[in-house]
């Protein structure tokens, strides 16, 4: 019940954030829909733990600027890599155990991997992790990582 609570506050700023309109009838409007989709949620049984990982805390808003900050700077590298003459590519495949122990730690750091420039989780399972690099500097920089460190402080692990 707590997670379905915490949705409809969740979902309901939300709505107050885009609509941009505080009228009486228009914030009514915007909680009821928020309860609406919550309880539609709740029905279908899709408010769980890893729907709506409240476990996490406040550990993502110390996780995604990192990532942020990341993604930049491989975007960057992997600009200069196109941008050169020589074109230095040196596609590589990399194979390695990731330290998550959960779904949701499992998923984030596969993510995280695709969503940086220059690197593709190819194949994602509990015991490895199979990824292509541009680079083979981009392909071993996945393994045994400041990402992989970041990605078990964000699940919970020390």
């Amino acid at each position: 019940m707590l997670r379905a609570a915490n949705s409809v506050v969740v979902l309901f700023a939300f709505w107050l954030l885009l609509s941009g309109y505080f009228t009486a009838f228009l914030v009514t409007a915007g909680f009821a829909c928020a309860v609406a989709v919550v309880a539609f949620a709740w029905r279908m049984e899709v408010i769980d733990h890893e729907g709506h990982p409240m476990h996490l805390g406040l550990r993502p808003f110390a996780y995604v600027p990192w990532l942020l900050k990341e993604i930049l700077k491989s975007g960057w590298q992997v600009t200069r890599i196109i941008l050169d003459p020589k074109l230095p590519v040196s596609p590589t495949l990399v194979r390695f155990r990731p330290s998550q122990r959960t779904d949701v730690g499992l998923v984030t750091h596969a993510n995280s991997i695709t969503l940086t420039p220059g690197t593709i989780s190819v194949e994602v399972g509990r015991d490895s992790f199979l990824v292509h690099g541009l680079t083979r500097e981009s392909a071993a920089g996945v393994v045994a990582s400041e990402m992989d460190r970041r990605v078990c402080r964000f699940e919970g692990q020390r």
